[in-house]
């Protein structure tokens, strides 16, 4: 059964209420005659609590489930009551942290939401800091500029970024690889990360150098954080990675091991770039880093059921460096991380 009445045994922090409210009633847009699914784990069920304070209300009927009163962690795969109930529902959020392998189960649960088109938000491994920064962004605000944005990027042939860091990297784009926009107003066609704030496709090619000094993805987001004193370098050419280099041996061999875990997981799926411009600097986790104004770049899953690619992978890795210059074509967009545009 549903765990839905935690949250009426826990005090709800009110640092957390402002992005839950924008959560619930600005990004999902929840009404009273829909139903949501939330899903949590032990560790996140404050915040969960806080999101399932405003559906009460919003007057939504609901159910919360906490993973670890259904499956034993790592998930092998995601419990089939959670995925049975989901597919009931209009709105759901994932509020829960990540741990190493889980990556499949996810995916199950991404499986029905996009087949159901439930407006999904995504809050993998969110934390209080994040409640308090990213989400609490004027995400209408952020929507036109992403709107903007991908109006420009969709007329693009080319884009090229830089860093003092050392990057120097492009990407090629095809008219048969969309672009997609998950600004943090979450829609039936594509559900989105919350905090949301960025725009992203996967490249028809790319090459050249990208530093590596914010964060990596995954679980070795949570294990290294912020990587600025030990930045990890990546040379791509043909779209995947040919060599790696980094002071921190731990690190390189993991980041190196991940990439390698099936044929297509050293390969860019997805090049993206942030646009929260609530988020203004680097806190060590992916969730939020990745929505920084700037390039992310991924390797492996290249989300093909909704940008047009053809392959797939098991794995998928995000890579968040800071302070970019961007161009479209000839044309500068960004200079040290601030939009000009």
């Amino acid at each position: 059964m549903p765990d839905r009445h935690f949250a009426a045994t826990l005090a709800i922090d009110p640092e957390l209420i402002p992005g839950a409210r924008n959560a619930i009633r600005v990004c999902l847009r929840l009404q009273p005659n829909e139903r949501i699914t939330i899903i949590t784990d032990e560790a996140t069920r404050e915040i969960a609590a806080a999101l399932q304070a405003q559906v009460e209300e919003v007057g939504s009927e609901y159910a919360v489930f906490i993973l670890e009163e259904h499956a034993e962690r790592p998930l092998t795969n995601m419990p089939r009551i959670i995925l049975d109930d989901l597919a009931t529902s209009q709105v759901s959020i994932f509020c829960a942290q990540t741990q190493r392998g889980e990556l499949g189960s996810r995916m199950q649960m991404s499986d029905v939401v996009n087949k159901n088109h439930i407006r999904h938000g995504h809050m993998v491994n969110i934390s209080r800091q994040i409640m308090r920064e990213g989400m609490r962004a004027d995400f209408r605000a952020i929507d036109e500029l992403s709107q903007r944005l991908v109006e420009r990027a969709r007329r693009t042939k080319r884009v090229t970024c830089w860093t003092a860091a050392g990057t120097d990297y492009t990407a090629d784009l095809s008219s048969n690889l969309r672009w997609l926009k998950t600004s943090g107003i979450i829609t039936p066609e594509k559900w989105g990360n919350l905090p949301g704030g960025e725009i992203f496709t996967s490249p028809f090619d790319s090459y050249g150098i990208f530093v590596v000094d914010g964060v990596v993805g995954d679980y070795l987001c949570q294990k290294y954080g912020d990587i600025q004193k030990t930045p990890l370098t990546i040379e791509v050419r043909g779209n995947r990675i040919q060599s790696l280099g980094c002071d921190n041996q731990e690190l390189l061999e993991e980041f190196a091991a991940y990439t390698g875990t099936d044929v297509n997981s050293n390969r860019v799926g997805e090049f993206a770039i942030g646009t929260n411009t609530a988020c203004t600097h680097v806190i060590g986790n992916i969730l939020q880093d990745e929505k920084i104004p700037g390039i992310h770049i991924a390797f492996g899953h290249p989300y093909a059921e909704h940008t047009g690619q053809t392959w797939l992978s098991k794995t998928h890795i995000d890579c968040v460096g800071r302070d970019f210059d961007i161009w479209f074509d000839d044309e500068q967009v960004m200079r040290r991380g601030k939009f000009l545009v």
